[in-house]
Order: C-alpha cells, then structure tokens, then sequence
C-alpha cells in the first residue's frame, strides 16, 4: 500500500507539470484529489486492512493528500501570474481617453422653485418661518375660524392621528396647510410685547397633507408656501401689489395678473390669483385650456378672528395671506402633466432639471 502511495505521488506531480491553463488544472484536481481519485480509494480503504498497518498508511495518505494540494496550489498561483503577464504585455490601456463621469445628485424641482420663491420674497422683506407638521385641531381649524362643526371643513379632507389620551373636539392630525403658522408665528411675535406686538412679514414653506384620491392633479402630500404680512394699515391695495410683484420676479416682468373673489374661512375679503399664460401669452393653449390664465394661488385679508387669536386686535392692525402650491408653479412652468412625478423618484424625470 505505501508502493501504491508513492505512485500516486509521482504520477499526479508528473501529470502537474504538464498543466499550462486553468481548465487543464481543475481536471487534474479532480482526477487526482477527487472523490474517485485513486488517492481518496486508499482512504476508503483503510478500514479492511490490519489494525497494525492502518496507522502507517493513513498517516502517509495524509502526507500525499496535503502535498498535492500544495502543488496544486502553487501551480494555480504560477498560471495566474503567467495569465497577468501576457495580459500586461498583449492589452494596451489608453490612458488618454477621459474616463466614465460621476453622476452628479441636483436639487429636486420643487426644491428649486421654492428656493427661487424664497429669493423673491426675501428680497422684498419676508423672512423664512418654519411650522410643525403634526398640528392640533385647534391651530389647524379652529383658531383659523373653523368651527368643530363647520361645512368649509369638508374642503381639506383629514389624516388623524390616535393618541393614548382622550383629546376630544381637539385631536392631533396631520397638516391639511401651512395656515396653522400664521397663529403660530402672530402668538410668537405678539408674546414679547402683547400691548404694542410688532408687524408681521414671513413667508412659511412645509408639507402638507390630505386624505385625496390621487390622481393626475392631486396627491395624498405636497408642498405649500404660506405669505402673511401683518401690520397697522395695511389694505387689499398692498395685497395686490405684492403678488403682482411676486409673479412678475416668477414669471417675467411682463405677466399680467387678475384676481377672482373666492372664499376661505380665515380670510375676508377672500381671491384666487391667476396670472397670464406664460406658454401661449393669453391667446389659449391645452395648457390654460384655452382661457388665456392660469391660477397660482389663494389669497386674502387676514379675517379678524385670526388676527384676534393670535394676538394682535383687529381694530388697530391689519394683514393679508396667500397661499402658493409650489408644485403647480413648477407645473406651470414645466408643462408637466402629472403631480406624481415629482414623488416617485424616477431618474428619467429628476435628471431633467
């Protein structure tokens, strides 16, 4: 048995030295150090011979079995080293050619349009205030002059949150608009000085939620930016005046812009705001369907109430608010035709901007 071994041996480094390629190389593993090679047969054999002799022959099995794995071992590394030589020496790399660019990441659209309203609306003296999103019924409805029972609720449908404790006619709810701000932000600037509090000028941009069906023109989120201005004196002129400015730095500075009585509880006298069609000039594309318009925006005189629950008294101050979706300017300007393009992420969209 150990003259078998040592054949073995020979024969297997004999037929090694013969392998010049990797396919070569497994075959030689498998014929040799296989399960049915001649060398795993003495291993399966060591049961039927004499308990005297099995020591000696296994122990020299072992010694062949971890030799040829060295070899083959070696002989892998030595194929591997000769296959990369001829490649360095048969394949040319062009290091002049410019190589693969790196995507670059780019702001989402309605990013962009938002960071472009908050640079016309800071040029003309509005700051930045940023509202929770989580809200209460209270701010949300009820201090902007929704009662609890109150048919215009049925305009924003709701998404409510469970709490643990009983909160009754004031539940926790996810914001319908960025509205909730204003009395938020009136409460903040009239705390310091509740006699004499001081004029208010921000614009507050966030998410928004309502419980819609979506589609083509509507969504379950999007983005709002809210316009307040409160102060002593000001009128509708000064509302006008500044959301014709407004469209002008938006859309060029010769879009005309009209205003359509509408009606929201928190402000009054309530308007819609359409400025001209930018892709036909007024003369009636698919766009405007054909009106000549398109309508950006909400706005109004702060109504009274509001104004009184943030702390400011309606005899002595005034104010005004808009409200601007920022994803319709976007699809205005863009001829985009689907609101859900801009949540679903898809590259061929995004990369367009």
């Amino acid at each position: 048995m150990l003259e078998r071994l040592a054949q073995i041996e020979q024969k297997a480094l004999a037929a090694l030295q013969f392998v010049q390629e990797e396919a070569t190389l497994e075959a030689w593993r498998v014929a040799h150090l296989g399960r049915s090679s001649p060398l795993m047969t003495v291993f399966d054999g060591l049961g039927a011979l004499p308990k005297e002799e099995r020591p000696a022959i296994g122990k020299r099995a072992n010694e062949v079995k971890k030799l040829l794995e060295t070899a083959l071992g070696e002989r892998s590394e030595t194929l591997r080293q000769a296959a990369l030589k001829r490649s360095l020496e048969q394949e040319q790399l062009d290091v002049t050619l410019p190589g693969r660019p790196f995507p670059l990441g780019r702001l989402h659209p309605t990013t962009q349009t938002l960071r472009e309203m908050f640079r016309v609306f800071g040029e003309m003296g509005f700051q930045v205030y940023r509202s929770r999103e989580v809200e209460t019924d209270e701010y949300n409805f009820q201090l902007l002059n929704f009662p609890p029972d109150h048919p215009a609720r049925d305009m924003q449908d709701t998404f409510f949150i469970k709490s643990d404790d009983e909160r009754g006619d004031n539940p926790l709810i996810l914001r319908t608009h960025t509205s909730p701000g204003q009395i938020r932000a009136m409460r903040e600037y009239s705390a310091a000085n509740p006699d004499n509090p001081p004029p208010v000028r921000i614009i507050l941009p966030g998410m928004c939620f309502r419980y819609e069906e979506v589609n083509a023109r509507k969504d379950i989120q999007f983005n709002q930016l809210e316009v307040l201005a409160v102060g002593r004196g000001i009128t509708f002129g000064d509302l006008k005046g500044t959301i014709a400015d407004f469209a002008r730095r938006m859309f060029g500075q010769n879009v005309r812009t009209r205003f359509r009585a509408s009606y929201f509880p928190f402000t009054e006298p309530s308007a819609e705001v359409d400025v001209e069609c930018f892709l036909c000039g007024g003369q009636g594309c698919p766009v405007c369907k054909g009106s000549g318009w398109l309508e950006i925006m909400g706005c109004g005189m702060v109504h009274p109430v509001v104004l009184r629950n943030g702390g400011y008294d309606p005899e002595k101050y005034s104010g005004f608010a808009a409200g601007i979706g920022p994803e319709r300017v976007t699809m205005l300007r863009h001829h985009i035709e689907d609101i859900r393009y801009f949540w679903v992420n898809d590259l061929r969209f995004l990369e367009q901007f």
